[in-house]
């Protein structure tokens, strides 16, 4: 593999610092040197650890699940833009199963909790917010202006 193709699979504004990949074969010696000629720091997961992969394989699995599969992209930019969307959203405002009701960036949204969980205060209505068209929803309790 020359260094050209190397190239275009490491492209961008990203700033990469490292590539990670498994032990297989596919991976060269040679295409371990070129990526590090392009300053790049490579690593290579445990040998016999399939479970090393295993937040990634969890984020992308989430990432197909709750977006992708529901969109088709028209080019590049757009699936970047798409990912950038979801991000924000999975980080700042989707609630995660092991923190209970909680979101991961509670600082995103302040609302108060209520003993009374279906209870709307007579001078705040529901809000929403469409995520990617549509495909996802944000909801927070607002003022009702005077």
């Amino acid at each position: 593999m020359d260094n050209t193709t190397v190239q275009e699979c490491v492209i961008g504004d990203e700033g990469y610092k490292f590539i990670i990949h498994d032990r297989d074969s596919i991976y060269s010696k040679a295409l371990d040197s070129s990526l590090r000629t392009l300053g790049l720091r490579v690593l290579r997961t445990p040998y016999r650890s399939p479970q090393a992969n295993a937040f990634c394989e969890r984020l992308i699995g989430s990432a197909r699940r709750e977006c992708l599969d529901f969109m088709i992209p028209i080019n590049e930019d757009h699936v970047r833009w798409i990912m950038k969307q979801w991000t924000a959203h999975y980080n700042k405002s989707r609630p995660h199963s092991s923190l209970g009701p909680g979101i991961p960036d509670p600082s995103a949204q302040k609302a108060e909790l209520q003993s009374d969980r279906h209870y709307i205060p007579k001078d705040h209505h529901v809000a929403v917010t469409p995520i990617l068209g549509g495909l996802h929803h944000e909801y927070r309790l607002r003022g009702t202006a005077a």
